[in-house]
């Protein structure tokens, strides 16, 4: 009997070696980001996302193309971008194969080029590889060097889809003007940027923002405690954010409601700070990413506007970002 205790205590011992009850990675303590930054990321393939006519004629898509396709190969040569694609069509026309991407799924689709009125070879495709924009900095996490960024995936305006993403990366930008929100609007930040300074390489775009390995020198940044969902609470709280030139400042928010049933809009707050509702008429496009503070501690990062009252807005927890930036 005794031995058999022992044999099981060993299995116990092993179980807990192979299941540690700690699986986070994040650091307790990171660095709380604010800045705007300019935000680049290609495609994997050639996104389709409209068709045009060729001699009064849908041609790529009575071919079987669909808006939201990845052209990923042309007649069986990988495809990265839309200077790839350019150069193997270079020198073919008739009965061209083309593989996509559509749903998860591979799909062959046969074209033909076709000469238009001054007998220029056309696609009938309008396509494009990258997405550019603005955001903020969330966080960098100093043991791994990971950062988040947005609060929310990048969307594709043409087919309302997430982008998916082979690289990019975030870069420096400055605040140059602001058109503000209006109930019904959301404004935005207008910035100039400094691609020749990049902050780092981007690697995911998730449901939950963009993360990546910061690449910057960060070292003499404070770093300031995670806060976990249970010390989140409604009342005051502070939003840190850019809106003019880079200089990052924090504003006053007051929590609303709190919200664990959500992926993303877990935090509804209020802007209450009357110098940020007169420069911005409340939650701007540009201020995602924006790092959410209360009692010393970075909780979220605003991710959402409410249209019909830009005073109000939603943010995301920073433990959910943190654990998806970890993945």
């Amino acid at each position: 009997m005794k031995s058999k205790n022992k044999l099981l205590q060993f299995f116990i011992v092993l179980a807990l070696l192979l299941f540690p009850f700690n699986t986070l990675a994040y650091s307790d303590k990171i660095v709380v980001g604010g800045e705007t930054i300019g935000i680049e990321v290609h495609s994997k393939g050639v996104l389709i996302v409209d068709f045009y006519e060729v001699n009064g004629k849908l041609i790529a898509k009575d071919a079987g193309f669909q808006i939201g396709d990845i052209i990923t190969k042309v007649d069986g040569q990988v495809i990265n971008g839309i200077e790839e694609l350019m150069e193997q069509l270079e020198n073919k026309q008739e009965n061209i194969k083309f593989t996509v991407e559509r749903s998860g799924h591979e799909k062959e689709v046969l074209m033909s080029l076709v000469n238009d009125e001054n007998e220029i070879l056309k696609t009938g495709l309008y396509i494009k590889d990258q997405i550019n924009g603005v955001g903020t900095l969330s966080y960098i996490d100093p043991a791994s060097k990971i950062f988040g960024s947005l609060g929310h995936e990048i969307i594709e305006k043409s087919t309302i889809s997430k982008f998916e993403i082979k690289d990019g990366q975030i870069y420096e930008a400055s605040v140059s003007n602001i058109i503000k929100s209006t109930d019904g609007r959301a404004g935005e930040k207008n910035s100039t940027y400094n691609r020749e300074n990049v902050y780092g390489e981007i690697k995911e775009n998730e449901i939950t923002g963009i993360f990546g390995k910061y690449t910057d020198d960060f070292s003499k940044r404070e770093l300031m405690e995670v806060g976990k969902i249970s010390d989140i609470h409604n009342g005051k709280a502070s939003i840190r954010t850019v809106i003019k030139d880079d200089t990052v400042e924090e504003f006053d928010i007051q929590i609303i409601s709190i919200n664990e049933g959500s992926k993303t809009k877990n935090i509804l707050f209020e802007i209450t700070d009357e110098e940020l509702l007169k420069q911005t008429g409340g939650v701007i496009q540009g201020m995602s990413g924006s790092p959410i503070l209360q009692d010393g501690k970075i909780i979220g990062a605003v991710n959402y506007v409410i249209v019909n009252d830009t005073s109000k807005g939603y943010g995301v927890f920073i433990t959910t970002m943190l654990e998806e930036g970890e993945n």
